[in-house]
């Protein structure tokens, strides 16, 4: 019975090795928000949802895919920052954080305050 374990657990690690050497890179996330060439990190100047209620949200970026997508950042919504991450969608993204989220597609998003609170925006990037 012993034997009959350490021979699976080594077909396990074996296959897990293989599979692993064996993977590609990770692709870029399709139609995020991505920042102007240049963009530095942290910076609230780039990215920005201007929204029909007048008020503008700076999104601060934290973290970058190498073709530019925005995968974590701060949505600045008052004197406390939101953190909000990229959900991967089908068509689209979604950046979603705690009691807050954004859907769009290109520079056209929804900005969502809960269930039923819901403001049409652009993402303009400067």
């Amino acid at each position: 019975m012993r034997a009959i374990f350490f021979n699976f657990f080594k077909l396990v690690v074996f296959a897990c090795a293989a599979v692993a050497a064996n993977q590609r890179p990770a692709a870029a996330a399709d139609l995020g928000i991505v920042p102007r060439g240049g963009a530095v990190l942290g910076s609230c100047a780039e990215v920005a949802l201007v929204c029909e209620n007048g008020r503008q949200y700076p999104l601060c970026p934290i973290a970058v895919t190498l073709s530019g997508d925005i995968v974590t950042a701060t949505l600045q919504m008052g004197s406390h920052p939101t953190y909000v991450r990229l959900v991967p969608m089908g068509v689209g993204y979604r950046y979603a954080g705690r009691g807050v989220w954004f859907d769009g597609l290109r520079e056209n998003a929804v900005l969502s305050f809960g269930n039923y609170n819901s403001i049409a925006c652009t993402v303009t990037t400067q």
